[in-house]
């Protein structure tokens, strides 16, 4: 792995790049280059580098592990790539090149068929091409190599991690979306992007079972053996199926090789302790562990939570992990680590593959917000400490048969990720071992009840107010696409609560009441709920013609983006896969990231955490036997939701009201600042279980304090 960075149409521009590679200079040691796009230089340090006077300067670190070829390289055109591509050495023969190692070879690729033949690769990338007025950039399809870029007015620049381009005194600085390859024009001043396509889950595999474990089986060797190192490598190791199937595969192969744990120090030993501990013994593997006191931790927190640049909980608890674990294998001389990590998304590890009604399609989604959730953070934390990160579950070959395995072969008998473990089981692992239950590394390790320890000893009521302290600026800019009722409201509130910047709303008013993807009842009260919040307001029509108005909602948030600057978006989608892929699927194409984090919540919980959390909710329209117009425009409480669970196992209804049972309006809640008060309504009684609610007069209040 190694560091790249850029900048276009800057006076500073020479300055700027040999700054940034000096913050990059983590991500590779092995020697640094720079070019302004005719002459190029390339040192052993950052700072016998010289300063081009160029507007256009690129520069690179290096961290080699495949041959020693400085960077950035010319041909046709200049080069500077982060990549390890595993079929370099076919396509260099398909193509009839002289390549000495996968840079080059990507270079002699981008030189003679531009982007057209960048599909063929089998790895990991990030890599910008720059030939005559264009600039290319590009990642691979789920993100594995991180690429960041920003536009200032008439300046363009890219690097590999957000805090360099930060550091240099940009805003609003954007990750790329992997399924885009961005175009830079730099006489234009401007760029624009092309839209890859992703895996496909459908049609599912007709082969016999047998046949699909052989299959995936042969897969799974293929994608181990093309990231076999020639040095020295270790393998980060919890005991759970993913690393003890990686570790016994490679045993088993007789590889030399080091499985590296990390864990809380306490009384009570940690389950991925006793399971590592335990199979190492079993299996006879070099097992190095790092314990660590929790009153260590603040300290590992200042340098982890700005290397990740993030302050999310999950984030930190994992990084700390794998951050110890990654400095047991550096001690050791390693230069590439192994991890399980991927697992969960082609073979369905989580609940919420469980719960699914289309399991492949749940991994769809999962591996496409993979880059903003796993790999920047494990990118950064391995290149810090001189790593290169191997994911052989993330395999290109690998994910794509995977995602077309029948759901019936990933979970069964209330055990995910079925396939795996037979697979295991027929290679001879031992049966506790393959089919030991997921135990998610923040948990496995306990260092997420660490931070909780943490947190209370400090006066900090939740763990993100903890971690905020090490990471003050908000983790990134979000739409929050509003619907005036109280999902769209309280999974607002759960990503502020995790340090996310809610800069605007984005409603959608439809023509038509019986809209698939938009609410519409007491739409209206959005503009009033919006003054309440203190945050702007974007209002977008549409007719609300099946599929037509999912146009207009790429419109709204096009306009989100120009507007407010926003990186992603926030839905309360909590089951409806039609309205959350189609929301997926419009933000993927626009570079935007996706967070549901009420996604397959139970509905009994989050109606309980809403009455708990000072939600002041009514029902704006009611449509299911056991419901009346007595339930509108009052205020629900605990009694009402005991009310709602009785009618729920007589009727099977909906608590949250997710069967169209009833919309809801918030009329106060803690992100408000005002409250919203209904001054005058209509209530229309269609039917003893239908009526609605016509909002005629509201204003806004002062809160009670």
């Amino acid at each position: 792995m190694c560091g790249i960075i850029g900048i276009f149409n800057s006076e500073e521009a020479g300055q700027q790049v040999k700054k940034a590679l000096a913050i990059l200079n983590n991500r590779g040691r092995d020697g640094f280059g720079i070019s302004d796009g005719k002459k190029a230089f390339h040192k052993k340090k950052c700072n016998q580098l010289g300063v081009f006077k160029s507007k256009n300067v690129v520069g690179h670190s290096l961290h080699s592990v495949v041959s020693h070829v400085p960077q950035p390289i010319k041909g046709k055109g200049i080069l500077i790539t982060n990549c390890e591509i595993y079929n370099w050495e076919e396509l260099n023969k398909k193509y009839k090149f002289d390549a000495k190692n996968d840079a080059e070879l990507l270079l002699n690729l981008l030189d003679q068929f531009g982007i057209k033949k960048i599909e063929e690769l089998d790895g990991v990338f990030a890599f910008a091409y720059w030939n005559n007025d264009h600039v290319v950039l590009a990642r691979d399809i789920v993100g594995v190599k991180p690429l960041w870029f920003v536009k200032d007015k008439d300046q363009f620049a890219f690097a590999s991690e957000k805090k360099a381009l930060l550091r240099l005194g940009y805003d609003f600085v954007e990750e790329l979306n992997p399924r885009q390859i961005l175009i830079y024009d730099l006489k234009k001043k401007d760029y624009s992007t092309k839209q890859r396509e992703f895996f496909k889950y459908l049609p599912e595999h007709k082969e016999k079972y047998s046949e699909i474990k052989k299959r995936t089986e042969h897969l799974l060797d293929q994608a181990m053996l093309k990231r076999i190192p020639n040095k020295k490598f270790g393998l980060l190791f919890s005991g759970g199926i993913d690393s003890t199937f990686l570790a016994y595969w490679l045993k088993k192969k007789g590889y030399n090789f080091t499985c590296y744990t990390a864990v809380l120090e306490s009384e009570t030993k940690a389950k991925d302790l006793v399971y590592a501990e335990k199979i190492a013994k079993q299996l006879g593997l070099q097992l190095k562990i790092r314990k660590i006191k929790i009153e260590e931790i603040p300290d590992y927190l200042k340098k982890i939570t700005p290397l990740i640049e993030d302050s999310n909980v999950t984030k930190n608890s994992v990084a700390l992990t794998f951050d110890l674990a990654c400095q047991l294998a550096k001690e050791d001389g390693c230069k590439v680590i192994f991890s399980g990590l991927g697992s969960e998304e082609i073979f369905a590890g989580y609940e919420r593959h469980k719960n699914s009604t289309n399991l492949n399609q749940e991994c769809v989604s999962g591996l496409l917000r993979m880059y903003e959730r796993d790999l920047y953070r494990d990118d950064v934390i391995t290149m810090n400490n001189s790593l290169e990160l191997r994911i052989p579950f993330l395999d290109k070959n690998l994910i794509e048969y995977c995602l077309k395995i029948p759901s019936t072969y990933k979970v069964k008998e209330g055990l995910s990720k079925w396939v795996l473990r037979e697979i295991s089981l027929d290679l001879g692992m031992e049966k506790d071992f393959a089919l030991r239950k997921k135990v998610a590394a923040q948990y496995g390790s306990k260092l997420d009840y660490a931070l909780g320890k943490l947190s209370k000893k400090n006066g900090f009521k939740t763990k993100s107010e903890y971690l905020k302290q090490f990471y003050p600026k908000p983790n990134i800019r979000l739409g929050v696409l509003f619907s005036s009722g109280k999902d769209s409201t309280y999974a607002a509130q759960v990503m502020k609560r995790q340090n996310y910047e809610l800069t605007c709303l984005i409603t959608m008013v439809s023509e038509n009441e019986f809209s698939y993807m938009f609410h519409t009842p007491a739409i209206e009260m959005a503009a009033f709920q919006a003054e309440a919040m203190d945050i702007p307001l974007i209002l977008a029509k549409t007719k609300g013609e099946k599929e037509k108005e999912l146009d207009d909602l790429e419109k709204a948030l096009i306009k989100a983006k120009k507007e407010y600057h926003i990186e992603g978006v926030v839905s309360g989608a909590i089951f409806s896969t039609y309205q959350r892929d189609r929301v997926e699927k419009i933000c993927d194409k626009l570079g935007l990231k996706v967070f549901a984090p009420l996604w397959h919540k139970p509905q009994e919980q989050q109606m309980i955490e809403l009455v708990d959390n000072d939600y002041k909710i009514i029902f704006t329209s009611i449509a299911a036997y056991g419901l009346d117009k007595t339930w509108l425009n009052k205020v629900i409480t605990k009694v009402d939701l005991a009310k709602s669970e009785k009618l729920r196992d007589k009727l099977g209804s909906n608590v949250a009201g997710e069967g169209g049972e009833f919309e809801s309006l918030v009329l106060d809640c803690p992100l408000f600042k005002k409250k919203l008060v209904i001054e005058d309504f209509e209530i229309i009684e269609d039917a003893e279980n239908s009526a609605r609610m016509v909002i005629k007069k509201a204003k806004l209040a002062k809160k009670e304090k």
